[in-house]
């Protein structure tokens, strides 16, 4: 059977993290989570994730930044990142692509959004099957 993947959800807060976590393990991802940039980075060379989450708006490692950093990497450069913010403006969408992202998701958003975004782009990476779809996952 092969491995489930791997999601790493960076945000400074605790509630969201274990908002994210329970999510997502229910969907059936193996989750791994870490509250700021730095350990996001640290966790990104020891995990291997397939896939990260990361908020925008952190203390001294923004998402910008980490994601910047992870792009800019040649060992992870293809891990798809999707930020997750409050902020909707265009200006911080366009900071986002500039610093590598590969989508861009707005909060508040629905459950539903979450997954078919994870699986759009661990599908595109041709490295799982689409997981949000699968039998017997509640909506």
């Amino acid at each position: 059977m092969a491995e489930r993947p791997k999601i790493l959800v960076v945000d400074d807060s605790r509630t969201i993290r274990r908002t994210a976590e329970a999510l997502l393990e229910q969907a059936g991802y193996q989750v791994v989570t870490a509250r700021d940039g730095f350990e996001a980075l640290a966790l990104t060379a020891d995990e291997r994730p397939d896939l990260i989450l990361v908020d925008v708006m952190m203390p001294r490692l923004d998402g910008y930044q980490t994601c910047a950093l992870i792009k800019h990497n040649p060992h992870f450069r293809r891990i798809p990142v999707i930020m997750l913010t409050s902020k909707d403006g265009l200006f911080d969408r366009a900071r986002g692509r500039l610093a590598g992202s590969d989508e861009y998701l707005t909060k508040p958003f629905a459950r539903e959004e979450l997954l078919e975004a994870l699986a759009r782009h661990l599908s595109d990476h041709r490295r799982f099957p689409v997981l949000a779809s699968r039998p017997g996952a509640d909506p």
